[in-house]
């Protein structure tokens, strides 16, 4: 481990639907199998594209149809208060985690901790040098957690990359003592089946329960051997992380077969990725639920035994999801939002060809009682801006904005920027602001925009892949309520029961 000190208001209704965008949709519906969900380890890479896309994209820019290269546009209920560019972590941004004053923000370099004290102004405490992607991250106490899910040649912070099929590579958990802001200490490492793409923790007074979830094993990976049906849960102990340990691994998808019973994807399924292990896990402690997003599948389960999950009801879309990649629950726990990531976040899908229903979200009551609860689809949301064919953008992680009576949520979209829509009505979801940039390249297709766009506190803040941490102030009648509501902190994956 190193430590390292150191507006426009508009709705658009662009119509692109070239070659180019026609080859990619036939691309995400021909290999479902092989989707690779969130940018991998290797450095970001730019796709050519047509010059006819080309043509179109500096078409709508010169219209006014979409914003101009980097350009800032809002909805008026919105203020960009400031954005503090990447210093010396030079990898893509990815997850936020809160406590306190203090917000951790991940990079596949490792991670940032800032003093939020001033939103206007958030201040470096530390920067630690880790790298592993994608570098997941979550807090509890003194304790933060870090997801390492590219093959490394060891567990310790100077790794380097190794093929998974070595057997002495290594992939899993880190964790750090964070009880001195300025100089994190890194305390254990727990290796993990196929690594840890994300991870979800489930605090309790002594221990700190956390569920891993990861996917696509490969008979010729040592550590990642098919079938990978389920997740693995670590216990750490509070007063003594050092001894961190792997205590289960619950099949969430029993079946037979080399893959488990989850979804087949193609050729059964064609676009639909094949469920080889869960992509992200949402717990609702106060109500001992959870929902994962997995793969190919839906999944409601009961963690009142927090090392043995139980499956209360699965779901399938294989019509409109191609990956379940996140969950949200609302804060009475009668209703899921789940995302679909089309095109594994490096694709162009908020465009006329794509359409509205996927790369979007999903809305699911939660009917019934316990263990005969049932997930009932009710609509889809998505971004009612089409983007540029060189940005890409899908649905990705937010979080609620609590405020009683009311279902909304602040939601990335990487180059989609950040929307705060209403769920309230679960057949009828609608946006009401926005943030966004204009594309990184109007020449060809470049990965960046927000990768996780959370409200704590006050404030929406945003890590951008490539632009950096941003600070977005709405004021709204419909959101102000929210403004009252305090954390001490706040891991997204584990939703708090905001008016306890």
């Amino acid at each position: 481990m190193t430590l390292l000190s150191n507006p426009r208001t508009r709705r658009r209704r662009l119509g692109i639907a070239t070659a180019a965008a026609g080859l990619l949709a036939a691309l995400i519906t021909a290999q479902p199998a092989v989707a690779t969900p969130d940018p991998g380890d290797a450095p970001t890479t730019e796709k050519r594209v047509s010059e006819s896309t080309r043509d179109e994209v500096r078409e709508a820019v010169q219209s006014g149809e979409i914003p101009g290269q980097d350009e800032i546009v809002h909805s008026a209920n919105i203020e960009h208060l400031t954005n503090i560019p990447k210093d010396v972590l030079p990898g893509t941004n990815s997850d936020l985690a809160f406590q306190g004053r203090y917000a951790f923000a991940g990079n596949y370099d490792g991670f940032r901790i800032f003093d939020i004290s001033d939103p206007k102004e958030p201040k470096t405490v530390s920067q630690v040098l880790c790298p592993g992607s994608q570098n997941d991250i979550s807090v509890s106490g003194d304790l933060l957690f870090l997801s390492t899910d590219s093959s490394r040649s060891d567990s310790s912070c100077n790794s380097t990359t190794q093929p998974a099929s070595e057997k002495s590579s290594w992939e899993g958990m880190k964790v750090f003592d964070i009880s001195d802001k300025r100089n994190p200490k890194y305390v254990a490492a727990v290796e993990t089946a196929c690594g840890s793409h994300t991870h979800t923790l489930v605090p309790e007074r002594r221990n700190v329960y956390i569920y891993v979830s990861s996917y696509s094993p490969n008979a010729a990976y040592p550590d990642c051997q098919p079938p990978h049906d389920g997740i693995s849960v670590i216990k750490v102990p509070r007063k003594a992380p050092e001894k961190a340990a792997v205590v289960g691994f619950p099949v969430l998808f029993p079946g037979e077969g080399p893959d488990g019973g989850g979804n087949p994807g193609g050729p059964t399924n064609p676009g639909v990725s094949k469920t080889t292990g869960c992509h992200d896990i949402t717990v609702l402690p106060s109500k001992d639920l959870a929902a994962g997003a997995c793969m190919g599948d839906g999944i409601l389960f009961s963690i009142e035994d927090p090392e043995n999950p139980k499956v209360i009801d699965r779901v399938q879309d294989n019509v409109n999801f191609a990956f379940w990649h996140s969950a949200t629950f609302n804060q009475k726990a009668n209703k899921v939002v789940f995302t679909d990531e089309l095109g594994g976040g490096g694709a162009a899908t908020c465009n006329a060809a794509v359409g509205p229903n996927r790369g979007a979200d999903g809305i699911y009551d939660v009917v019934g009682k316990g263990d005969h609860r049932k997930l009932v689809f009710r609509s889809y949301y998505k971004i009612p801006r089409h983007q540029a064919d060189t940005e890409n953008c899908v649905a990705h992680n937010g979080s609620l904005i609590p405020v009683k009576g009311k279902d909304l949520m602040v939601q990335a979209w990487y180059q989609g920027g950040v929307s705060v829509w209403d769920f309230t009505d679960s057949s009828a979801p609608k946006e009401i602001a926005y943030f966004e940039r204009g594309p990184i390249s109007t020449e060809r297709l470049a990965s960046g925009g927000s990768w996780s766009a959370y409200y704590y506190n006050g404030h929406i803040y945003s890590n951008d892949m490539a632009k950096g941490f941003d600070v977005l102030k709405i004021d709204d009648r419909r959101t102000d309520p929210a403004k009252r509501v305090r954390l001490d902190e706040l891991n997204v994956q584990t939703q708090p029961d905001y008016f306890d």
